[in-house]
């Protein structure tokens, strides 16, 4: 299996899905690398009631279980207006933990701290040093 991580191919599909999907306006997606290279794409999902939304990785993270692949990398992309640029976007607590499904060395995109709209690639583990489920021995390096 080739290993897997955050790239400019990943970042540029987020982008594309993102403008695709919402072309106008506030703008996001996420996109993510399956273990057979496959990129899978997802958008945010809306709901009148705040509770019932859905994070961009969300619809991603199914079609990898539908598909029965793994995941080994993801990234999130957001904007405010049509005009701005893409910031990279750390995954929430939520999908970590819906990405942690394939163990704790998912790579995942994170914001550079001088320039959000650059990136870098971290695995969970480096993300959450203090993940719960790492005092496991099967989860330990």
């Amino acid at each position: 299996m080739k290993p897997y991580q955050v790239d400019d191919q990943l970042v540029n599909a987020a982008k594309q899905q993102a403008l695709k999907r919402f072309p106008e306006g506030w703008s996001g997606a996420a996109a993510m690398y399956t273990e057979t290279g496959r990129i899978l794409t997802s958008v945010y999902v809306d709901a009148l009631n705040a509770a019932a939304c859905l994070c961009h990785e969300t619809g991603a993270i199914c079609e990898a279980h539908r598909l029965n692949e793994r995941i080994c990398a993801s990234v999130c992309v957001s904007k405010e207006e049509t005009v701005e640029p893409f910031v990279i976007l750390t995954p929430c607590g939520i999908c970590q933990e819906r990405l942690a499904y394939w163990g704790l060395d998912v790579e995942v995109g994170v914001p550079d701290k001088a320039d959000p709209t650059q990136y870098h690639s971290l695995k969970l583990r480096e993300v959450q040093p203090y993940y719960w489920r790492q005092i496991y021995s099967e989860n330990k390096e």
